[in-house]
């Protein structure tokens, strides 16, 4: 597994932020700012978007693990 952040081209993965996300114009407010990350292991299972909003803190805008992953622990 490895764990990779994508500083372009992160709307490749828009069918998998629109998991988490129903709205793309919501994902199109903070995937510009956001730091995306994905997880991958022969192919991408997972992605979390995470939005520095000021003051040291952090907030998790994104994350979803691809369907054929979920429910496995």
């Amino acid at each position: 597994m490895n764990i990779k952040e994508v500083k372009e081209g992160k709307k490749q993965y828009l069918n998998l932020l629109l998991l988490a996300d129903e709205q793309e114009n919501m994902i199109d407010r903070y995937l510009t700012n956001g730091t995306m990350y994905i997880l991958e292991d022969n192919g991408v299972k997972a992605e979390c978007v995470v939005l520095d909003v000021g003051g040291g803190v952090l907030e998790v805008k994104n994350i979803a693990t691809a369907l054929q992953f979920q429910g496995k622990g």
